[in-house]
């Protein structure tokens, strides 16, 4: 089925409910499936199509609606990745092709043999070397013919919000708003919450119900030996063959990536965290260190050297990357905070950043999330 059909399909079983402000970019999605499936005699010397950035609020249903379209391509089309992800395989990929001449447009040449499509989940940018990294492969994957489908919490032109060195991303800025349609999802409604029904497991109050929790939910053998995540050995309360249980402190507040919140979300159904305290914390200015922080390409000018960070935004900013690796692989977050989850992050750098992690923790309460992993 084409996106608009299998769109329909699901209204028809009532799996979900219209919403007039996804329809256009149900359109833009209908027009890209069906450009795609020409086939490729008719396409030769026909202009490239233009793929979509989806942008809007949280919740308005963009991940859905590119999941959608995904679902719908025939098998070896298209490639879905969380953009964090898409980022660590664009670092290993690099680290494998030091030494070549320009291997941004090896890359892109494979991913290009890979995939027609290439479909990235939360598109943000923060990190200046990333930016330009980004810049150069997105030109050379537009040079190989690959359609960018996308899906952002903000427009296009906003992406690299940084405001030091935000001129060298200008250019690939300009390059997307050529070659993607945007189409902004400004419904009123945060889809996330329309799940009626959750568990009284989920953001534990009293810690001292956790070890009957972890009793209840686990499988298998029971040790409290480290784990080893990405070759590191992490500290665990105990563990089983399908929970971990963790402090946050060692979790979040301690030199861990992306990378270790994968393999976690990959290898446990449950994940346990105890010991959360109120992130919040006042931001205050300090200035970047020339050539450290900034990517070693230059800070601009001194006055724009100044960031706003707060004393807990590295731990929070861990956080924010384990609740999205567990969300995107469907695992059961169980959480003890010393505060109710409206008052967990209410000040800091990371605000924007949060709303999406308050947004896909409401989800995770419901009892229609928990028994996704049941399916």
């Amino acid at each position: 089925m084409s996106p608009l059909s299998s769109y329909q399909d699901k209204l028809d079983r009532c799996e979900v409910s219209f919403d007039a402000s996804q329809q256009l970019a149900l359109e833009e999605l209908e027009r890209v499936y069906q450009s795609l499936m020409v086939g490729a005699a008719a396409r030769q010397g026909v202009e490239s199509i233009q793929g979509v950035y989806l942008w809007g609020d949280v919740g308005r249903g963009k991940t859905f609606l590119m999941d959608l379209f995904y679902g719908c391509l025939p098998d070896g089309v298209g490639l879905r990745l969380h953009f964090h992800h898409f980022m660590a395989r664009l670092h290993r990929e690099l680290n494998l092709a030091f030494g070549q001449k320009n291997p941004l447009k090896g890359i892109a040449k494979r991913l290009a043999s890979e995939c027609r499509v290439l479909c990235f989940d939360e598109f943000f940018v923060s990190d200046i070397g990333d930016a330009m990294l980004l810049g150069g492969l997105v030109d050379a994957l537009f040079d190989e013919g690959v359609v960018l489908v996308a899906t952002s919490n903000i427009a296009v032109e906003n992406l690299f919000q940084n405001q030091l060195q935000k001129a060298r991303f200008a250019p690939t800025i300009h390059l997307l708003q050529q070659k993607v349609k945007t189409v902004h999802l400004g419904g009123k409604e945060d889809h996330r919450l329309r799940h009626t029904g959750s568990s009284a497991i989920f953001f534990i109050k009293h810690e001292q119900n956790m070890p009957a929790l972890f009793k209840q939910l686990a499988k298998g053998n029971i040790t409290q030996q480290p784990l080893q995540i990405c070759s590191r050995a992490i500290v665990v309360l105990k563990s089983a063959d399908n929970i971990a249980w963790f402090e946050f402190q060692t979790l979040c507040n301690s030199p861990r990536s992306s990378m270790d919140y994968i393999e976690l979300a990959s290898r446990f159904p449950f994940i346990m965290v105890t010991g959360i305290p109120e992130l919040s914390s006042e931001p205050y200015e300090h200035i970047k260190a020339r050539g450290t922080e900034d990517g070693a390409i230059g800070s601009g000018q001194t006055g724009e050297r100044e960031v706003s960070l707060g004393v807990n935004d590295d731990a929070v900013r861990r956080f924010i990357s384990l609740v999205d690796e567990c969300y995107d692989h469907q695992v059961v977050l169980l959480l003890n905070a010393d505060v109710a989850l409206d008052n967990l992050y209410l000040n800091g750098s990371l605000l924007f950043e949060f709303r999406r992690t308050y947004s896909r923790l409401i989800e995770m309460k419901s009892l229609y999330y928990q028994q996704l992993r049941v399916k």
